[in-house]
């Protein structure tokens, strides 16, 4: 498994609810997508705004985070993502 973390700077005085609002548009697109296990939103009031995905492989996740892709954030969001890999050998799940 491999867990991505996702990062932009979201537009200066977004709210909590204006990022939940966002986020929740973009939902739709991530459901049923190959190699995609989960994915959380994320936000702090810096404000910053991303994702943690967590994905069966790198591959999987390299074929959703294309140069279009980034380029859809960046005019979403007003700049490129940062994203950070990990390998994920342990997972607990506690649901």
């Amino acid at each position: 498994m491999i867990t991505a973390i996702v990062r932009f700077p979201l537009p200066a005085g977004t709210s909590l609810e204006e990022a939940k609002t966002l986020f929740e548009g973009s939902a739709p697109k991530y459901q049923d997508l190959p190699g995609l296990v989960r994915k959380y939103y994320l936000y702090d009031d810096g404000p910053t705004g991303g994702g943690v995905y967590l994905w069966e492989s790198r591959e999987a996740a390299e074929k959703v985070y294309t140069d279009d892709w980034k380029k859809m954030i960046a005019e979403r969001y007003g700049t490129p993502p940062d994203i950070i890999y990990f390998e994920s050998p342990v997972i607990v799940d506690n649901a």
